[in-house]
């Protein structure tokens, strides 16, 4: 079975976290653990997920704000070649996670790069990490299929965000859409540009 990789954001998750709970409903998942969750460095956290996505072989991502950025960071990069698919919960935006928490985060720029793996972005109307209309260019940059959960915050604890099944139920939609193109004998396309969808 592929593993799937969960890459929490700034902090961490907590234990009521859908990440935490994710990891317990689902024995392939294992968290990507990093040595510093309160002050994030890119070359750090990359050199973590990329040695955690070595020993895979390859592998799933299901990230969570910060987390997004991570996995977005891959592109252009040989790694990127391991990752199946990617789960792109709750986005943050750089500038406003920095207005909320200045000087935290060592992440560079928004990466904009295409992905060259299959992607779904979840974001929502009243994410104070980022707006609908960041949200929306940042799915389409990224090739990402982007779906809206309406009124949900920033998709976390704080907005109701315990144990997430709707989560499961999205992820084996990306998981399907892997397997319909590992059918076809060419190089595996994008997903395409980002098309909002309901949720």
């Amino acid at each position: 079975m592929t593993p799937v990789l969960i890459l929490p954001g700034l902090f961490g998750s907590e234990n009521t976290h859908w990440q935490t709970a994710w990891l317990q409903d689902h024995p392939e998942s294992r968290l990507v653990e990093q040595d510093n969750w309160d002050n994030p460095h890119l070359m750090t956290w990359r050199a973590k997920l990329e040695a955690t996505l070595e020993d895979a072989g390859e592998a799933y991502i299901v990230a969570h704000s910060l987390g997004c950025l991570l996995a977005a960071s891959l592109a252009g990069r040989s790694s990127v070649a391991r990752v199946r698919g990617a789960l792109l919960v709750a986005p943050c935006d750089l500038p406003a996670t920095d207005r909320l928490h200045p000087g935290r985060i060592a992440f560079g720029t928004m990466p904009t790069a295409e992905l060259p793996f299959p992607s779904m972005v979840i974001g929502s109307l009243n994410d104070h990490y980022m707006s609908l209309d960041r949200l929306t260019l940042f799915a389409r940059l990224w090739g990402s299929e982007l779906h809206n959960a309406g009124l949900a915050g920033h998709i976390n604890v704080a907005s109701g965000y315990g144990r997430w099944p709707g989560g499961y139920r999205i992820f084996e939609k990306l998981k399907a859409r892997t397997h319909h193109l590992d059918k076809i004998p060419t190089k595996r396309p994008l997903l395409g540009r980002a098309s909002s969808s309901a949720w």
